[in-house]
């Protein structure tokens, strides 16, 4: 497994979700939908109709999802949701089928792990890289001894949105190969301080593990002043920090 394929498509299984921490406040799930006047409620989970998609083939029987791809998965919902767990099996099943791609998704439900892994699920599938998201330190405290007592091949920790200073430096053992790191997005978005920012990758710097600034927020506190960030610009500005560190 490789950590960054030349290929990448995203599989949203199912869409919508509920929002039960700090971090959901301002979901931009809920803000995509409400943009798009969707008349079904981001809270009410559905299965879309690319369900099936890392397993559908071209004509000439080839996959469309290539070999070796990674797939960004249920980016629009939580993998762990209950609300999908009628479907779930037959996600695994293709997740199964398809040991040529990489498997990445977030969750803020790692608490549920046990009750959503398949049978054969042992130490972990190989081609499955499980994030978990912590947006404040009680609920890293909360998730990351989880996270890190199950059984799992690959793990990210995912700090988004970020909306405190953090410390993770006893969970930084070697078993998390990285950090990624943004702020808030959207009108309502919470400040991100470049503090707390620089404080992370220090602790991920001294710790050996790999980390990556995703996106400034909305709102960047720096030396005591707010930036005000464009959401076209916030990917491209934090690239430009020059913040990325791997071991």
């Amino acid at each position: 497994m490789s950590a960054w394929q030349k290929n990448e498509t995203v599989w949203n299984p199912w869409h919508g979700c509920t929002k039960i921490s700090p971090g959901c406040r301002h979901c931009y799930v809920y803000r995509l939908d409400k943009s798009h006047n969707s008349e079904i409620l981001s809270s009410e989970c559905r299965r879309t109709a690319n369900f099936t998609l890392p397993v559908k083939r071209n004509r000439d029987g080839s996959y469309k999802v290539a070999p070796g791809s990674l797939v960004y998965t249920c980016f629009t919902s939580d993998f762990f949701l209950k609300d999908a767990d009628g479907w779930r099996w037959e996600a695994w099943d293709i997740i199964r089928e398809r040991r040529d791609c990489d498997f990445f998704f977030f969750t803020k439900r790692i608490d549920r792990f046990p009750e959503c892994i398949p049978d054969d699920w042992g130490d972990g599938y190989d081609n499955v890289i499980i994030g978990c998201t912590v947006e404040n330190q009680v609920m890293a405290d909360f998730r990351l001894p989880i996270f890190l007592s199950s059984p799992i091949k690959h793990r990210v920790v995912g700090v988004e949105p970020m909306l405190e200073k953090i410390n993770l430096s006893e969970y930084l053992d070697g078993r998390i190969e990285s950090v990624s790191l943004g702020g808030e997005s959207g009108p309502e978005a919470r400040v991100c301080d470049f503090d707390w920012v620089l404080n992370l990758r220090s602790q991920c710097i001294e710790k050996s593990t790999a980390f990556h600034y995703h996106q400034t927020g909305a709102k960047l506190v720096k030396d005591g002043k707010i930036y005000y960030i464009p959401r076209e610009l916030q990917q491209n500005q934090a690239a430009r920090a020059g913040l990325d560190w791997k071991p």
